[in-house]
């Protein structure tokens, strides 16, 4: 990639987020302007808003990086993650707007009328952002370094003060307008390159075929390993070294790797002639081209049916608990313009969804060294300039990074918003502009300092492990809080804990790696299959074993969220804990 025109590309992006982000010193006032912007977001602008912060750095590098390294069946993050809103459409959306909440302790806590189910909440609603701002700090950093060259933890550090300032600025109402144009910007940066590079696949006759063999480098190939790896070959193999292979150091000398699994240590370049075939790192587990092309055919998972359904469970159910989209649906007037809202999210991210998959199968023939080295997220950016070339590609690779600039950028910044309002309203002593500003500091000081322990971790995984919790905590909480009358406080906290709980564990077991194979890996990994039946499970036992502790305002409670609301309640200021008064 051209570094100049990517440089200007991401400047623009990020120069572009401060301007508009600071129109919301002009135009934010009140309190209720930072955090749910007075409740008179239309419909049409809260889509584009609730797009632009959910096609986050997973969507936009991450899916196309899993389907070019394990094939056909990873399929199911897109599908799920667009399926979510259906979920979300048919349970949550209008009463959730009706709650008169603008966060999820909010809801908790009218809901169940209990400070406790309150705390509860709030600590969920923080670790479920911190865990997904950190593939979001993980995008910036390969974008940034791919673009500049520059250390990959600098890019981090650079966009979460991007979206500290853009945040604390103008709170809700002015990042509505940055995340709606940040969704036009990664729609168009997927959109227009797509073109171009499939013009230049259909000049090429044999890709069509490559994607049932083993990938194989298209032309002489240099790779240089960013960190030492082992690799399988199953045939001899020539290479040019220069670097350290099975602890022997070579100086552009050449090599012929006999089968087996051979050593390649960090800072080493390998030259690969065309044809030859991709070796296999060990990790990968010896995924070869028939499972990429045949779902649930084994590979990579050692139980490929379990882990696609906890990939379903996690995605469709973990967007009505993710904090940073359900914030959103309190800025509507009403319920209706929320379920308008939902639907037209629905077009828009499914019409974003069909271009991902096609960048991972370009990716696949077009950029097979990113199997060796493992960096198959870049995919998205290399692609231009191995497809187009020239001074087309570099632009068009500028494009991309722009795109993938925006990606992290809105996501980070509805997940800083979240995170700094539940944090301004639960941990620091008063609620005030002045407060959240200093939230939203704390928001993203926590996962930039641990991004480096995560920084191993896929992208798109890595935002599949938030959903799940998500999944196992909010959804529970949310589909009973506002279907079931018997819900009660301590049946909700004993669900939160249950289900949040566990997955979260799971989470961090999994981040940190104890495990790595077998049936316990699996569950760990994938644990939304077990850990959302446990948070419904818990929440109705416990609720129907505590009946006497059903809330006293529960009839009217189920009235305000299923009954369409007064015309004099739509415009209400928020009480001191956010909760419109009815």
């Amino acid at each position: 990639m051209n570094q100049t025109y990517g440089v200007v590309a991401v400047s623009a992006a990020v120069v572009s987020t401060l301007v508009i982000g600071a129109t919301g010193l002009r135009i934010s006032r009140t309190t209720s302007d930072f955090y749910v912007a007075s409740r008179t977001v239309p419909p049409y602008l809260n889509a584009m808003a609730i797009s632009g912060e959910y096609l986050s750095a997973a969507s936009f590098l991450g899916i196309a990086g899993l389907v070019a390294a394990q094939g056909v069946e990873m399929l199911w993050f897109p599908v799920g993650y667009a399926a979510g809103y259906l979920v979300l459409l048919a349970f949550v959306a209008a009463p959730l707007r009706r709650s008169g909440a603008y966060t999820l302790p909010d809801f908790a806590e009218s809901r169940l009328e209990s400070r406790a189910a309150r705390r509860v909440a709030s600590v969920l609603v923080v670790g479920v952002g911190w865990l997904y701002l950190l593939p979001q700090l993980q995008g910036a950093g390969l974008t940034l370094g791919l673009v500049t060259g520059a250390p990959r933890w600098l890019g981090g550090v650079l966009v979460a003060v991007v979206v500290a300032l853009a945040v604390a600025a103008g709170g809700m109402r002015s990042i509505t307008f940055v995340q709606a144009f940040q969704y036009c910007l990664k729609l168009t940066a997927l959109l227009v390159p797509a073109v171009f590079l499939l013009v230049a696949w259909h000049g090429d006759p044999r890709p069509a075929d490559a994607l049932d063999e083993p990938p194989s480098f298209r032309r002489h190939t240099q790779v240089t390993v960013e960190n030492t790896v082992r690799i399988r070959i199953d045939t001899p193999l020539r290479a040019v070294a220069t670097g350290a292979v099975d602890g022997r150091g070579y100086d552009h000398a050449r090599l012929e790797l006999d089968p087996g699994v051979h050593e390649v240590r960090a800072g080493t370049t390998l030259r690969f002639p065309p044809r030859a075939p991709v070796p296999v790192r060990e990790s990968d587990d010896g995924r070869g081209a028939s499972s990429w092309a045949a779902p649930l055919s084994g590979g990579k998972d050692d139980h490929p049916l379990y882990t696609t359904y906890g990939l379903i469970c996690a995605t469709f159910l973990g967007t009505m608990g993710l904090p940073h989209v359900l914030v959103r649906f309190y800025t509507n007037p009403d319920g209706r313009a929320a379920r308008r809202t939902t639907v037209i999210v629905l077009a828009l991210v499914g019409a974003f969804y069909l271009l991902p998959p096609l960048y991972g199968l370009l990716g696949r023939l077009y950029a097979p060294d990113l199997l060796l080295t493992g960096n198959t997220d870049a995919a998205v950016l290399v692609l231009p300039e191995r497809l187009v070339g020239g001074a087309g590609g570099d632009l068009l690779g500028a494009l991309t990074a722009a795109g993938a600039c925006a990606a992290f950028l809105s996501t980070a910044s509805g997940l800083t918003l979240s995170v700094a309002g539940v944090l301004s309203q639960d941990v620091l002593p008063t609620l005030g502009i002045r407060h959240f500003r200093l939230a939203t500091l704390l928001a993203v000081a926590v996962p930039v300092t641990v991004g480096v322990a995560a920084s191993k971790l896929p992208v798109a995984n890595a935002v599949g492990l938030a959903f799940a919790v998500a999944a196992s905590s909010f959804c529970p909480l949310l589909v009973l809080g506002i279907w079931w009358r018997g819900l009660t406080a301590p049946g909700a906290i004993a669900g939160l804990l249950a289900g949040g709980g566990s997955a979260l564990t799971a989470v961090a077991l999994t981040i940190a790696g104890p495990l790595s194979d077998g049936w316990t890996h699996t569950l760990l990994a994938w644990p939304a299959v077990w850990t959302v039946p446990l948070g419904f499970l818990t929440m109705i036992l416990v609720s129907l074993a505590t009946r006497d502790r059903i809330p006293a305002g529960t009839e009217a409670a189920m009235a305000r969220l299923h009954l369409p609301e007064r015309p004099a309640a739509q415009g209400a200021p928020p009480t001191r804990r956010g909760v419109t008064t009815p």
